[in-house]
């Protein structure tokens, strides 16, 4: 077990840095999640950090799911955590659900957070749209609760995308406001990990929209359970200008679908743009897809047999992932203990 002490000192456990990060199993993994979130996730598994790896299904339910895509969706996202290179023994590797401190951290969140910084946050309204008076309140206080999963387990870094940014700074001001009302310095505030080159994947169909799950068009994305053909043909489709590749990055301004697949070679082959540019610069789109579609096969495909041959053991995804809540709960339960203790509640010896 992990004493208060221990919790909420990261070098304390023998690491120096903590990381917190998750993705909602909602939907089909997409080459996004995968260059944007988990393909970093994978690296700093390797670094110098204490890792700890989530699928929100507690965030997810903010839209309504069928529950048993829901189980679905949470087992398929694990495998592909997995399959990308996820060690269940290196990491923390569970479902926010299991964990009941990531909620009860998140009420007493919505009692720090203020109503104008949550009515400042720019997702809620992209999500909500003019259907505001009828979406849920979990999906309002959205915001809280991620602050709650990454500051009941004291993290110091969290690898977001840049569309999560905002959601990340509003964590820093949680976690400053509360010690500030108690006069104690207990949460940290966490550092956002944004880089490489492929941080927001967009659509292979509109070069200006992130690509998505929640896209109607399949061909505007590549799914992590793609076959090899398919990933072929939706880069072969992927839409493009008549132009030549520039020579450097400066001449990818105002392209924005040669650019993304630019950033996706990049973020595949772990280059810079430049790099890339530097050897395909001049080259017609018809010489550089093909390029583009070898090595994506070669990263992605394995991804995509592995996930499937995991999710033929399914109770062994579940067993993985209760092993992971209990390691996650050793470290969130005295950290939820010590923030009751500090607020003024009353806890049984």
């Amino acid at each position: 077990m992990v004493d208060a002490d221990q919790a909420s000192n990261p070098a304390g456990a023998g690491f120096t840095k903590r990381v917190f990060s998750g993705i909602q199993p909602s939907g089909g993994l997409t080459l996004g999640n995968y260059l944007g979130a988990i393909k970093r996730f994978v690296e700093m598994q390797e670094e110098d950090y204490e890792t700890i790896y989530c699928m929100v299904d507690l965030h997810a339910i903010t839209v309504w799911q069928d529950p048993e895509d829901l189980r679905r969706n949470t087992r398929e996202l694990a495998a592909g955590y997995i399959a990308s290179g996820i060690d269940p023994a290196k990491s923390i590797l569970f479902n926010q659900s299991q964990v009941p401190q990531h909620a009860q951290l998140g009420w007493i969140f919505n009692c720090v957070a203020r109503m104008g910084w949550m009515n400042r946050m720019t997702q809620f309204k992209d999500k909500a749209g003019k259907n505001r008076e009828n979406v849920s309140v979990g999906l309002f206080s959205y915001p809280t609760l991620m602050a709650a999963d990454i500051l009941v387990y004291h993290a110091t870094h969290v690898p977001v995308g840049e569309d999560q940014k905002q959601h990340l700074e509003l964590t820093r001001d949680i976690a400053a406001k509360f010690n500030n009302d108690f006069g104690i310095d207990f949460f940290p505030l966490a550092e956002p990990v944004i880089e490489g080159a492929a941080t927001r994947v967009m659509s292979l169909r509109d070069g200006s929209k992130k690509m998505s799950k929640s896209d109607p068009s399949d061909a505007s994305r590549i799914n992590m359970t793609d076959s090899a053909e398919d990933i072929a043909r939706k880069i072969r489709k992927a839409k493009t200008d008549p132009d030549a590749l520039p020579s450097e990055a400066a001449g990818l301004e105002n392209r924005p679908e040669a650019r993304n697949l630019v950033n996706i070679y990049a973020a595949l082959a772990d280059m810079s743009v430049d790099q890339v540019l530097a050897e395909a610069g001049g080259r017609q789109f018809s010489q550089f897809k093909p390029m583009l579609s070898d090595l994506a096969v070669a990263k992605l495909a394995p991804i995509s047999t592995e996930m499937a041959r995991l999710m033929q053991d399914q109770a062994e995804i579940d067993r993985i992932l209760g092993v992971g809540a209990q390691a996650a709960r050793e470290i969130a339960a005295p950290i939820l203990d010590r923030t009751y203790e500090i607020v003024g509640m009353i806890r049984s010896a």
